[in-house]
């Protein structure tokens, strides 16, 4: 940016609808971008609007610290979004209870799955304990990550990052790795984009309807919480 530009942008990005009204026109604009690319998964919105805030903030020199700043109010409304797919959830309560023995052995799997396969692909990487402590809660929703992270001698906003990246990592593959393996019941889908890839991936099925967005509701939901009492007890006993 030109000398000029800098000059008016600076007073500007210190406004905090600024910073929510670029982030809401990123993701606006990376949906269409999906709808253009014929819904592709991989053409997944939120990974086309990080991407694309992160280059306004590049191009403008701006501080994560001054857009966080801006736009923490949606960062808020990430609790009570979460909160919502309790909605569908009640909605197909028959059903859940149904599936119960299932879902328990599937969530016990994939949890522990999350947790020990986070740890051990930083740790043949050689990365460091501190970043495979991080890894561990990965997940798990990001606000419940980012607080176990810290329970167990991780580093939050790292964790964050990799709730995130694996969120949209399931949002892309998971639907399609299901479907390859001729798993068709929504049910399952919702419920492994809930366990794999919480709020992100869940978003995505919950397109297909109330069941596949109950079912996510409820991965993310049991995941989240034992995710909270699994990994403390897996870190005690890796020395």
């Amino acid at each position: 940016m030109t000398r000029e530009v800098l000059a008016v942008w600076t007073p500007m990005s210190l406004s905090p609808l600024l910073w929510i009204v670029l982030t809401l026109g990123a993701y606006t604009a990376a949906q269409r971008v999906q709808r253009a690319c014929r819904d592709t998964a991989f053409a997944n919105p939120v990974l086309i609007a990080i991407l694309l805030v992160a280059g306004i903030l590049l191009m403008t020199r701006t501080t994560y610290q001054t857009y966080f700043a801006g736009a923490q109010f949606i960062n808020f409304l990430l609790g009570p979004a979460t909160v919502a797919l309790a909605a569908p959830l009640a909605r197909n309560i028959r059903h859940v209870r149904a599936t119960l023995p299932g879902v328990s052995l599937a969530l016990i799997a994939g949890s522990i799955a999350s947790i020990v396969g986070g740890v051990a692909l930083v740790w043949l990487l050689g990365g460091t304990r501190t970043v495979a402590l991080s890894m561990a809660p990965k997940g798990v929703t990001t606000p419940i990550a980012m607080a176990v992270s810290g329970q167990i001698g991780g580093i939050p906003a790292l964790t964050a990052a990799f709730a995130i990246i694996g969120g949209i990592v399931a949002a892309i593959i998971g639907r399609r790795l299901l479907m390859h393996l001729r798993i068709n019941d929504d049910r399952a889908h919702g419920f492994a984009a809930g366990v794999a890839g919480s709020g992100v991936a869940a978003a995505q099925v919950a397109s297909l309807g109330s069941l596949p967005a109950a079912f996510a509701a409820l991965g993310i939901a049991l995941n989240g919480v034992l995710t909270a009492l699994l990994a403390p007890l897996v870190i005690h006993f890796w020395h």
